[in-house]
């Protein structure tokens, strides 16, 4: 009875884990670039004489959903989305380099380019600064070109170039922080063959109405295995009964 006890609780505390991931999820629908969490559950028989009931187990730490969300237009300069498999290179709080596809851009008061989050926009050189400007593109390819004031229409500078890098499925891991970063440990190469569209964002990969419908089939799953602990419990103690009357 012990086993399908600890059974019982082990696939209750999963369920809340799967919960708690979904309920990240439902939190970033609206959150440009987003990478729904995916659980990680492989459905395991109880053991035991008469155990016909399934757990699930998280065998491993919860992965990324890197399927791109839909392409918004916006049409502002500064509003960039990726093709393909390419990332932002970003600098994360530590210092080091991460990855995001976030691509709602904006400029500090210190010329610094940051995404949404506020985090550093990295280039070919480090962190990109913009002086004053006219006017902005972003090209293709990545590169910032500035008109400065006062300057003819077909007067482009370009300042940098974004770092874009191509990462393969499981070359990347999401830290705490939400970024990606390097499953080795290492730093990707930049690729000059990734394009960006700009005037256009790309939005959450999160589908609200399956995250709701999975956050109903998480709180049923959990509920069974509460009644599960409750029936254990209630035979354990029926059966040191049957133990105290036969003694």
């Amino acid at each position: 009875m012990d086993n399908y006890l600890y059974l019982a609780m082990n696939g209750a505390a999963q369920a809340m884990l799967a919960q708690q991931n979904n309920a990240n999820n439902l939190a970033n629908v609206s959150t440009v670039g987003f990478k729904a969490t995916l659980d990680h559950f492989q459905a395991r028989p109880l053991t035991g004489p008469g155990f016909q009931d399934r757990v699930y187990v998280m065998d491993e730490p919860a992965g990324a959903d890197l399927r791109p969300g839909a392409l918004m237009t916006t049409g502002r300069d500064l509003d960039v989305a990726l093709d393909d498999d390419g990332w932002f290179a970003v600098q994360a709080a530590d210092g080091g380099t991460a990855y995001s596809r976030r691509g709602d851009f904006r400029i500090d008061p210190n010329g610094l380019l940051l995404n949404g989050a506020n985090q550093i926009v990295l280039g070919e050189g480090g962190p990109i600064t913009i002086p004053q400007f006219e006017s902005l593109v972003v090209g293709r390819d990545g590169t910032v070109s500035i008109r400065a004031a006062g300057q003819s229409a077909d007067s482009l500078v370009a300042v940098d170039r974004i770092r874009l890098v191509r990462a393969e499925a499981g070359q990347l891991v999401r830290g705490e922080d939400g970024l990606f970063r390097s499953a080795d440990g290492g730093e990707l190469p930049p690729d000059a063959d990734i394009a960006i569209t700009s005037g256009a964002l790309e939005a959450s990969n999160v589908n609200a109405v399956e995250a709701m419908v999975r956050m109903i089939d998480y709180a049923r799953y959990y509920e069974h295995q509460v009644k599960l602990m409750n029936l254990a419990s209630e035979n354990d103690a029926a059966s040191a009964s049957l133990m105290r009357m036969g003694g």
